[in-house]
């Protein structure tokens, strides 16, 4: 008597969300995982952005599962990718009448002030609105970041209130930041003359011009060498 021939089940392939998006971006099956997925951005403090938007595209599709909850964290895991333009993307995708409840209004408003770099009132929003905000961890440091960056463009010395107004932090909170960036991110740290500290910023195009290359710098050899049979 022969052996029974075993049924092999088909093995299951499980997938990551970045697959999925990859994959099958429409499928609307995967929206309660996109939902997960931003959860655990947020507790990981990782992020995704083709994912976020895979998700706010089913909201168009379905606005009935809609979750205010998690387009908000969308919305300010956003706001802490400047300066890319990622709020500016997500926020196209929710439609006016999401836009229009408080806590969206208020993330427009800090979106705004962080691009016209009105820090001081940005803080001073973001401290009305800590039940929005504080439920992302490390928002405030992607915050700093940005405010650094900013100024890092438009200041070769940024004096000591300026960057304490811009990222929100004074006293040995300041002096042990500003250790930081002296160690690891080439600021200098000098005393002007009876104004208060300043800080000297790492050198780039943007604060010192004159680094800015010319473009004809950019212009290969080869290129220029069939320029002159023409001009001959």
């Amino acid at each position: 008597m022969g052996r029974e021939r075993e049924t092999q089940k088909p093995q299951q392939v499980s997938y990551t969300v970045e697959e999925m998006v990859a994959v099958n971006p429409y499928n609307p099956d995967i929206l309660p995982e996109l939902e997960n997925y931003v959860n655990e951005q947020v507790s990981s403090q990782t992020y995704s952005l083709d994912a976020n938007l895979c998700l706010l595209r089913h909201y168009q599709f379905e606005p009935e599962r809609t979750s205010t909850q998690i387009v908000a964290r969308i919305l300010v895991k956003a706001l802490m990718a400047m300066p890319a333009p990622d709020f500016s993307l997500c926020l196209f995708l929710i439609p006016e009448r999401v836009q229009m409840e408080e806590q969206f209004k208020t993330l427009i408003v800090l979106s705004h002030y962080l691009e016209t770099g009105r820090f001081r009132q940005f803080w001073d929003e973001a401290a009305k609105s800590r039940h929005i905000v504080e439920a992302v961890p490390g928002f405030e440091q992607a915050i700093q970041a940005y405010a650094v960056h900013v100024l890092s463009l438009t200041y070769q010395k940024v004096p000591r209130p300026v960057l304490a107004e811009a990222i929100n932090i004074e006293g040995l909170s300041l002096d042990k930041f500003l250790e930081h960036h002296e160690a690891n991110s080439g600021w200098i740290l000098e005393k002007s003359h009876g104004r208060g500290q300043l800080i000297i910023m790492p050198s780039n195009e943007f604060n010192h011009p004159e680094l800015k290359k010319n473009a004809a710098d950019n212009i290969p050899l080869e290129h220029i060498t069939r320029i002159f049979p023409i001009l001959g």
